[in-house]
């Protein structure tokens, strides 16, 4: 694999983040689009979990959630968080930093628009994070949102549910080595606020 060079870089780190999505694309990656969102509470407590990445934008990734759960909770009270996506097939990792906001009301409907209906029956069922008797309870809860929407062509967003944007303050890509010299390229902002490449030791 040949080496990563900045002159081959885009000058933003958003529209690299975009050229390597298209390659992990074109190579058929499986689960391209799987990413881990790591936030932390008012104390520091970190906690993760993959999530779907839904979108990228010269702004940042976007991502949707439960509004209730353990890291929307996190972020109301801490709204910053780290990211790493990573394709096995390529030897690749994005990894990135930045603060966090809330999607409007209108980019959330469009999403949820789109979604399959059964993941939007488990979105109102679901009380996401909370403990739960047992699975037939979670499905009885299912069973009950189908029944009050019936066939109803479409299911309103609910209130409790939404996107995020994450907008990134230092972007990092890296490729394996299997000398462990790991190639490893980040963009960071400098005094002037402009996209700034640097190279690091792995």
């Amino acid at each position: 694999m040949a080496l990563i060079s900045v002159s081959d870089f885009a000058p933003s780190p958003m529209e690299q983040v975009e050229r390597w999505i298209d390659e992990a694309k074109v190579a058929q990656v499986g689960e391209w689009d799987s990413m881990m969102v790591a936030t932390a509470d008012q104390a520091g407590a970190p906690s993760a979990r993959m999530v779907l990445l839904r979108g990228v934008s010269k702004d940042g990734f976007r991502f949707y959630s439960n509004y209730t759960s353990r890291k929307a909770i996190e972020l109301a009270a801490n709204p910053a968080a780290a990211i790493v996506i990573y394709w096995r097939e390529q030897q690749r990792q994005i990894r990135a930093t930045g603060s966090v906001v809330k999607l409007s009301s209108e980019q959330s409907v469009d999403y949820w628009s789109r979604r399959p209906r059964e993941s939007q029956l488990s979105a109102w069922a679901s009380h996401q994070s909370t403990p739960v008797v047992d699975r037939e309870t979670l499905e009885a809860e299912v069973e009950k949102v189908r029944e009050r929407f019936g066939d109803h062509d479409d299911i309103p967003l609910p209130e409790f549910w939404g996107g995020y944007l994450i907008i990134p303050n230092e972007v990092e890509f890296w490729v394996h080595r299997d000398d462990r010299l790991h190639d490893r390229l980040v963009y960071r902002k400098n005094s002037s606020f402009v996209w700034e490449i640097v190279r690091l030791q792995p």
